[in-house]
Order: C-alpha cells, then structure tokens, then sequence
C-alpha cells in the first residue's frame, strides 16, 4: 500500500514537472496533480490493456515505438477527466508521457515493486 501511495505521490511530481517543462501541459495545483496521478492509473489499469492488445500488430511492425503513443493517448485521455489538467495536443502530450514514464520506472525502482 505504501509504495502505491510513493507512486502516485512520484507520478504527480512528474506531472507537475512536465507542466513546468513543456509548453501546453497544464496542472493547477498539487492536489490537481495528484487526482490526475490517480485517475492515469486507473486510465492505465483499465483501457490501455484493451488498447494494447487491440493495437498489438502495430505496435510489434513499429519495434514498440507505438507504445509511446498508447502512452500519449491515455495521459490525453486522463486530462479529459480531470478539471486543472490539460494537454493541448499530440505532441505535449508524448513529450509529458515520456517524463511521466520515466519517473514511474524510477518509482518502480525504489520501491522494488515488480
């Protein structure tokens, strides 16, 4: 339990960073970034297995690249729900997914979860 809260805690510090770095991802406040931290995982959980598989023909023609797409598309996806969180467009929203990924494998990391 404890390393899923040091997750999403990881995760919304990675929003907030992408908001700070890259120019059209909007996060209001903390607390904002941490409802959307939440809301991506469950995004994640529950539609990006579906997309994954759905997608699977591409994503192997592409050597895995597409993933960074599915990821881009869920961090949107994500924004849509959340009021105080925004993505203007395709772009920022890799450019934000990619920063995001890398800081939930530094939490996945350090708290050793599999």
């Amino acid at each position: 339990m404890m390393n899923m809260i040091i997750h999403v805690i990881v995760v919304a510090l990675a929003l907030l960073l992408a908001a700070y770095v890259v120019p059209g991802v909007v996060v209001g406040s903390f607390a904002v970034a941490l409802i959307a931290a939440v809301v991506l995982g469950l995004v994640n959980l529950v539609v990006r297995p579906v997309l994954f598989i759905l997608t699977l023909p591409v994503t192997i023609l592409t050597f895995g690249l597409f993933a960074f797409v599915l990821n881009a598309l869920m961090l949107m996806l994500a924004a849509y729900f959340v009021d105080g969180f925004s993505v203007d467009g395709f772009i920022p929203a890799l450019l934000c997914s990619l920063i995001v990924s890398v800081a939930g494998a530094a939490a996945d990391k350090i708290t050793d979860r599999d």
